[in-house]
């Protein structure tokens, strides 16, 4: 009896609202300074992890993030000042080892290790697991089963379909440039890859899949830089998260919903004929109607992915590409009068280019190659070490479980990165060059 009263006695002294409060706020100061301590020392782990490769001093809860959109640039500097190679750090607890020289690069290149689990995860969500993020045997057989979508048989009806794109951009007198591209490639991809007619640079504006897209690459780019979206519940609570979601949700449906009809389509075997014969064999076909040994294809969840994939990457990248091209050609007119020539003689009178007529402008192809160079349309490439990777100079990345949760992502300072070119005549000046040139 008096054991029940001592401990009726205790639970009203402990749990009166004043008292609560104190516990709850001793607990709650345990815990972050927990979640603080374990912060520190996975930092200092992963900082001696890189005491071999000097870098720029950071702040440590933002790390090297900047918030004003300056990254690139201040990255490019730092390459000058830290040969080869220097950490990186985003947030906390994330720090990268950024290489910026091909010596360091061909060692990476070299080696079997995985892709980095970290720096594709924010795509998870929206592309789901295709080519771009997938790895292992996954990767193998996805490839494997899509290696007809890549013929050169399959592309050479395109050249009139990516005309008609460019056509349709060049109507307009002025216009920001890489907005209007980046609308022309996804037009192209459509029509190529899906068999889909968007409309997208009529109606950029009004079309509620374009705009899906063109938000969830902001909000992509965005979580990369702005501390702390790189925490997935920081990001899911955050307004931007919403907008995310959002515009996840709208893509997937569009994706969906083009599948499901090409489905409908091709499962009647009478309608598929026609299809067929009607027009070329598109990447969609090639998605839906590809088997393996076992006669299995890929899952609605796998094509829909791969679709999101291509969609995503089929035009965001090339977009970059040709965006920067026009950049160099811009900056070396003598160049551009060149290529123009060329392209006029290879055209004779004709509105726009055949298949045929791709091997005609070999100086042309030359300027394009080497502005690619330059400037890569994916300028990064990210990769998980699984053991210790010892590079030419005589440092070493060691194993362990400092490097295994930092996976690290080496990307390259574009202008940096020397390759032997088979067309040793033409060299556009490195594009810090061509920035000093402008300022002029």
């Amino acid at each position: 009896m008096e054991v029940c009263q001592y401990f009726s006695k205790t639970i009203k002294f402990y749990f009166e609202p004043f008292r609560l409060y104190n516990v709850l706020v001793v607990v709650c100061i345990f815990y972050f300074s927990v979640v603080l301590y374990n912060l520190v020392i996975t930092r200092e782990k992963k900082m001696r992890a890189f005491e071999q490769f000097p870098g720029p001093p950071g702040n440590w809860l933002f790390g090297h993030l900047r918030q004003d959109g300056t990254d690139f640039s201040i990255i490019t500097k730092w390459g000058e000042q830290y040969p080869y190679a220097f950490p990186l750090q985003f947030g906390p607890t994330s720090i990268y080892l950024t290489i910026h020289h091909s010596s360091y690069l061909k060692t990476v290149l070299a080696s079997a290790e995985p892709k980095d689990n970290i720096a594709y995860t924010f795509l998870t969500s929206w592309i789901g697991e295709g080519l771009l993020v997938s790895a292992g045997q996954k990767w193998f057989r996805h490839r494997r089963l899509l290696t007809p979508g890549f013929h050169y048989d399959i592309l050479k009806p395109y050249v009139k379909l990516m005309a008609d794109s460019a056509n349709i951009m060049l109507v307009k007198q002025s216009f920001e440039l890489f907005q209007q591209v980046s609308l022309m490639t996804l037009d192209s991809i459509m029509k190529c890859a899906f068999s889909y007619n968007s409309n997208c640079q009529t109606e950029s504006g009004t079309n509620p899949y374009i705009k899906a897209v063109f938000e969830l690459c902001y909000l992509v780019h965005l979580r990369w830089r702005w501390f702390p979206y790189p925490s997935e519940t920081i990001f899911h609570l955050s307004p931007h998260g919403y907008r995310y979601r959002k515009a996840c949700k709208i893509a997937h449906s569009h994706t969906e919903e083009v599948i499901r009809k090409r489905k409908e389509a091709l499962s009647k075997e009478k309608e598929q004929d026609i299809l067929l014969k009607r027009r070329n064999l598109d990447f969609l076909d090639i998605l839906l109607c590809t088997q393996d040994e076992q006669q299995q294809g890929l899952s609605d969840e796998a094509i829909r992915a791969e679709v999101d994939t291509f969609m995503f990457e089929g035009h965001d990248t090339t977009a970059s590409g040709i965006s920067w091209i026009l950049y160099n050609m811009a900056c070396y007119p003598e160049h551009q009068q060149k290529c123009r020539e060329e392209i006029q003689e290879a055209l004779k009178g004709k509105d726009s280019m055949e298949w045929e007529d791709l091997s005609k402008i070999p100086y042309t192809t030359m300027c394009i190659k080497e502005s690619l160079r330059l400037y890569l349309p994916v300028p990064g490439l990210a990769r998980k070490l699984t053991k210790p990777m010892t590079f030419f100079d005589g440092r070493t990345i060691p194993e362990g479980r400092a490097l295994h949760s930092l996976s690290s992502p080496l990307y390259s300072l574009l202008w940096r990165i020397q390759i032997l070119l088979t067309f040793t005549h033409l060299s556009l000046p490195p594009c810090h060059q061509c920035h000093r040139m402008r300022s002029r």
